[in-house]
């Protein structure tokens, strides 16, 4: 039998066509709830840009802007050896990078295991345990031993989650992200937890730069392309870091930096419109708000990133289902469980095949829809990436606007943006709404994949970091 793709062009008429009269007014309600303008667009991003100018002052805002420490861009001579860490909201990646004499080249030899659920609501010893046991294996199966004076093998920590950084190897963190819910944690700098765990397995390391994976995606890129400007996250959250001048980071005064030095800022923006000013939310995204450990925060993350965009799909479907309109007499039992279709699934339906789409309802939900409910299902799931995409690209435009970029590269990273060809080009077209580019025009910002950066990158501020340190040592001696 041929396998038949669904003609995007048609979707929506063939999703409707077929639907009882009940069916197509909630498809229409949905269509609307889910639907923003490029008027809303523009509103969005005018106020994303005050609420970043707002994070840069004393008072702060919504939006931490914080303080990265990584002082300028790479300069094309960084060299050495490090070990990096990446904690993300899902995996555990351990990685020695090797910068070369050769600006842009590196080497990357790397260990990646999945972090055990139970971890996210565990204990501190738990956490800190498990990761140092990782990078212990790591060390072990490698054979690994310090060049260093210290005796220590340096580690660059790529630790995604919200923290008040004082150097660029100190960071309390602020509060937890992509469901994390550890107490003990969170007012704490997290690398004395870590080096504790460390030094109790007798594990030679010593912890010298704390990265956030968005900053190391914006240094790893500009490092093999110089017109990368942005550096930006969208997989289990979302994210973005820029160089500002120290000049307009108020919390930065005094701190004996001159103002013309570039910072990076990792903004932590996925907390843009906590306070519901500007964002089209629905009763969908509220449930999802409310069932988080964090009810009121991350507004706008939880409505972009991966961890959410198939929470979203799960609920909307239930719904329908509960009204009588979709899988009616079949099994619903997997699909009233949290969090069951991840932004993979979302994919899956909307890329795939009719057989595709039908066997990813099956294999992950127990579910057999008709050829009508697949075309529903595929619809719905447009509908949600499709508002994801365009408001992922307000953050990036709001960017480019404060800071009068007109042009630029943005190296991006993460799942959702490397395996989600359609969100990729929604949020290019997008980008051309709110920036107002004649339609004969090239895009003048483009969305790229990035560069590595929980590793490379993360080796390459740890390297500027060691320099830095290094520099002011001479300066005193």
């Amino acid at each position: 039998m041929a396998r038949s793709r669904i003609p995007p062009e048609a979707l929506k008429e063939n999703a409707l066509s077929g639907a009882s009269r009940a069916l197509r007014a909630d498809l229409k309600r949905l269509e609307e709830m889910f639907t923003v303008t490029d008027k809303q667009l523009k509103q969005i991003t005018e106020q994303f840009i005050k609420e970043l100018e707002k994070g840069l002052s004393n008072g702060g805002g919504n939006i931490p802007m914080n303080i990265t420490w990584v002082l300028g861009f790479p300069s094309g001579n960084e060299q050495g050896k490090f070990l990096t860490l990446d904690m993300g909201g899902t995996n555990l990646r351990v990685c020695e990078v090797v910068l070369t004499d050769v600006r842009g080249e590196f080497q990357v030899t790397q260990s990646e295991c999945r972090m055990p659920d139970e971890l996210k609501s565990g204990t501190p010893d738990q956490l800190w345990g498990f990761i140092a046991g990782c990078i212990g294996d790591f060390v072990e199966q490698h054979h690994l031993s310090p060049e260093q004076p210290s005796g220590k093998l340096p580690l660059a920590f790529t630790f995604s989650y919200p923290v008040t950084q004082l150097s660029i190897r100190q960071g309390i963190l602020q509060r937890w992200t992509k469901d994390f819910d550890i107490d003990g944690i969170e007012g704490h700098d997290v690398v004395p937890q870590l080096e504790a765990a460390l030094k109790e397995r007798n594990i030679p390391v010593k912890v010298v730069a704390l990265v956030n994976d968005t900053t190391g995606a914006l240094v790893a890129s500009a490092y093999s392309n110089s017109e990368v400007k942005i550096g930006s996250i969208l997989s289990t959250g979302c994210n973005a870091a820029y160089m500002e001048e120290c000049s307009s980071v108020a919390k930065m005064k005094g701190d004996g930096v001159p103002g013309c030095t570039p910072v990076a800022i990792n903004t932590e923006y996925g907390a843009f419109d906590n306070e519901h000013k500007v964002l089209p939310l629905t009763s969908f995204d509220c449930a999802i708000d409310e069932s988080s450990p964090r009810p009121g925060q991350q507004t706008y993350e939880k409505m972009v990133a991966g961890l959410y965009m198939g929470e979203l799909l799960r609920l909307v479907l239930l719904d329908l289902h509960d009204r009588d309109e979709l899988f009616q007499d079949q099994d619903v039992l997997r699909l009233r469980q949290d969090h069951v279709v991840d932004c993979a699934f979302l994919a899956k339906i909307e890329e795939g095949t009719v057989e595709d789409i039908s066997k990813a309802f099956n294999d992950m939900l127990g579910i057999k829809p008709s050829a009508q409910e697949l075309l529903v299902g595929r619809y719905l799931a447009e509908l949600i990436v499709t508002r994801a995409a365009r408001l992922y690209a307000c953050g990036i435009a709001a960017i480019c606007k404060k800071k009068n970029i007109r042009s630029c590269r943005v190296g991006v990273d993460g799942s959702v943006f490397n395996n989600y060809s359609l969100f990729r080009e929604r949020a290019a077209q997008a980008l051309r709404e709110i920036l107002d580019w004649p339609e004969d025009c090239e895009a003048l910002v483009t969305l790229h994949s990035a560069e590595d950066g929980s590793g490379v990158g993360a080796a390459l501020i740890a390297a500027i970091g060691l320099e830095r340190l290094k520099g002011k040592q001479d300066e005193s001696s």
